[in-house]
């Protein structure tokens, strides 16, 4: 059997990707979204020893396997494979065309990572987060744009730019908090300083935020300073779990839950209570699974080579260990399809100057990252991931909250 036919058993007669083997062989319409190019056997040894994401990501990452087109056409082509499908037969089939030959793996790329050390211990958590945030702030700033901000925008209209959408998102987090001058906001997560900025300059308020990836601390820090906040603003190089502050009118945690881990959510959110003044908030902007029947760990492509210890759960599992740590949830929204056009427009950013974002990070990262954002989006796309934002107050033991009647965002 041909590879182009073990493609064809796999992706059945309406796939509108198309595949080229190194066999010569092909399959799929005459004007595929995109070609799925396997350019030596070490494509289908990766995947045959890594039956999963992580076999893709290590074919794609080295450039054994390819793809000319629309990259996401692809990923959420193959995201749809249902091996289960397939007969008896068919699995025989593809098992003797594969071959014992090709059943042992190559080389593991260089960029793939396993963490050392207790899973969520404060090391452990400064090492996954460097992995990942202390690349290159020239890379990044051409992957994000000039906001610099490495979460979910918020499209107001699908139709403005991804620089609005991340102001409206950090506007529209202030408006759910309730922000007004004076008040002293705690940023967790603060990434290169977006929320603390916009809250500092718009609102006129009070505030701290933490990173533990130090270019991240070093650039906004050189921002505040720029915009003349100093007397209003500061990020620091740390754990959160180290400021020693407390009495916050409002918390602030953005993206920063999905590297918590969910046996840490417990202890995570009584934390954010106790920083909190009596009838203060927290808007709680995090990634989640579409349901809490999933295993809460990342995939193996995301846990090894993005984000190391990376955890997801379902949107009930995120408000209830809120609600148990003493958090009454005032508002949740779903917003998953701004991520997914979040990621297309970080798609563009990247390949708009590929060459440059090549010649900062190395080819096997660039092409990495472009896989991931592919990968990400295409689960944004088919509802396998979501992005929440719950709204929660420290209220009373006298049910006081704090709260307005109705929402006023």
């Amino acid at each position: 059997m041909k590879i182009a036919e073990m493609y064809a058993l796999l992706v059945g007669p309406d796939s509108n990707v198309a595949l080229r083997a190194y066999d010569g062989s092909e399959y799929g319409p005459a004007d595929p979204a995109a070609t799925i190019v396997l350019k030596s056997p070490a494509a289908v040894q990766y995947v045959v020893t890594a039956p999963s994401d992580l076999g893709l990501a290590r074919a794609y990452v080295t450039g054994a396997l390819d793809v000319e087109g629309d990259l996401h056409a692809a990923v959420v082509e193959l995201a749809q494979v249902n091996m289960s499908a397939l007969s008896w037969a068919d699995k025989a089939a593809l098992v003797r065309a594969v071959g014992v030959k090709n059943v042992r793996r190559p080389a593991i790329p260089p960029q793939e990572v396993r963490m050392r050390g207790r899973r969520h211990s404060k090391r452990r958590d400064a090492d996954a987060i460097s992995h990942h945030y202390d690349v290159s702030n020239e890379f990044y700033a051409q992957l994000l744009g000039p906001s610099m901000a490495y979460t979910c925008a918020v499209f107001p209209t699908p139709e403005v730019s991804l620089e609005e959408a991340q102001a409206y998102k950090f506007d529209l987090v202030a408006r759910k908090l309730g922000l007004a001058p004076g008040m002293r906001l705690l940023d967790v997560g603060c990434g290169w300083g977006g929320m603390v900025i916009h809250a500092a300059r718009e609102y006129g308020v009070q505030v701290i935020g933490v990173t533990l990836a130090r270019q991240q601390a070093e650039y906004g820090a050189k921002l505040i300073a720029e915009y003349g906040l100093g007397d209003r603003a500061e990020i620091r190089f740390g754990d959160y779990r180290d400021v020693p502050e407390t009495g916050f009118d409002r918390i602030s945690s953005i993206g920063l839950t999905e590297h918590i881990g969910l046996g840490n959510y417990p202890a995570y959110f009584s934390f954010l209570l106790g920083k909190l003044a009596p009838e203060g908030r927290l808007l709680n902007h995090t990634i989640t699974r579409e349901n809490g029947t999933h295993r809460a760990r990342a995939g193996n492509f995301i846990s090894r080579y993005i984000f190391p210890d990376g955890e997801l759960a379902g949107p009930a599992q995120v408000m209830a260990a809120m609600n148990d740590a003493g958090f009454e949830i005032q508002h949740s929204e779903n917003i998953r399809l701004h991520y997914a056009m979040t990621l297309k427009h970080w798609s563009d950013n990247l390949m708009s100057d590929w060459d440059t974002a090549v010649a900062e990070v190395g080819l096997q990262k660039a092409r990495t990252w472009r896989l991931y954002l592919a990968i990400s989006r295409a689960g944004f796309d088919l509802n396998r991931i979501q992005l929440h934002q719950f709204l929660g107050t420290k209220t009373l033991a006298d049910g006081v909250s704090g709260y307005p009647w109705r929402h006023e965002f």
